[in-house]
């Protein structure tokens, strides 16, 4: 429920609040009338309330369907239509520009100045949180998430994005409810984006002839600036508890399929061959371990050998 709240029903109830006061106001047929913007009795306010919450729900749910392209518009996919494409590449030469201003940061130490230090080491943080310079996406926000989608499971020869979906069934309950509040404040804060950004646009259009009033938009930018940059914030928070994820329950993923866990000496090995198997590759083979297997407890009580066997995987 508080999901649905922050994330859906609260960005929908504040557009759809911003419409209904220019509407009130009479802003797009002339000049604005704010004193009639509110409704004037108990009655007409319970009424308001009810028709912005019925349309801020019915919105909601319409939406709901497209929130990942949503988030992923924000992060920079934008490869689809010429213009945006070309904007694209604008944006990812400037972000590869201050990776390696970043970069230069954490090389110009000095002993003469005590501040050195501390640049250095904001900078060594900032570059940790970005992908390498061949997967920078146009945003801030792509980056950040992309720094987790393509780091989390590499450190140890897992693919990411392929193995999350099934890693992510084997967390604990109090990390799961960690990347939930994550997730939540990442695509709260997306929708709020989109929020105040449809909110000045409509705004622009309905007070382009009140010079007096044009400060709406304008602050409608200054509430998308903040709102995105606390979705940078909270994308930076669950890619690092992505690598959190693998470093704790990569080997819980192992054992949910079945396979014998590795040696150190094989264990990069072992989860590359199930990498490319998630890929589609069934030529990697890896032996099955039904000894301990959850599926298999009890079934076999009554055998005197152990149910270790070797299949394709």
């Amino acid at each position: 429920m508080r999901r649905v709240l922050a994330v859906h029903f609260v960005p929908c109830a504040l557009f759809v609040t911003c419409v209904y006061a220019l509407v009130r106001a009479g802003s797009f047929a002339g000049r604005s009338h704010w004193s009639v913007a509110l409704p004037s009795d108990p009655a007409a306010t319970a009424g308001a309330l009810l028709v912005m919450g019925a349309c801020s729900a019915v919105l909601a749910m319409l939406l709901y369907p497209f929130q990942v392209r949503a988030v992923r518009v924000w992060e920079g996919y934008w490869d689809r239509w010429p213009f945006t494409a070309g904007l694209a590449g604008v944006l990812t030469e400037l972000q590869r520009r201050r990776g390696r201003t970043l970069r230069r940061r954490t090389e110009a130490l000095s002993a003469r100045d005590p501040n050195s230090h501390r640049v250095a080491a904001d900078a060594a943080r900032r570059l940790a949180a970005r992908p390498f310079e061949d997967d920078l996406l146009p945003t801030a926000l792509g980056n950040a998430l992309r720094a987790g989608e393509l780091s989390a499971g590499e450190r140890y020869g897992l693919a990411t994005l392929t193995s999350w979906p099934r890693i992510h069934m084997q967390i604990s309950d109090r990390l799961a409810a960690a990347l939930r509040s994550a997730r939540t404040a990442l695509d709260a804060a997306v929708n709020l984006c989109w929020s105040f950004l449809g909110s000045g646009t409509v705004a622009a259009v309905a007070l382009y002839d009140e010079p007096g009033a044009r400060w709406l938009p304008l602050m409608a930018l200054v509430l998308i600036t903040v709102a995105y940059k606390g979705a940078v914030t909270a994308a930076q928070a669950y890619a690092g508890l992505m690598h959190i994820v693998y470093d704790l329950h990569r080997f819980d993923l192992l054992e949910a399929l079945h396979h014998p866990l590795p040696d150190q000496e094989n264990e990069a090995e072992t989860f590359w061959r199930v990498s490319a198997f998630f890929a589609g590759r069934p030529s990697s083979r890896l032996p099955y371990d039904h000894r301990d297997g959850p599926l298999t407890s009890g079934l076999h009580s009554s055998s005197t050998g152990d149910a270790h066997g070797s299949t394709d995987a």
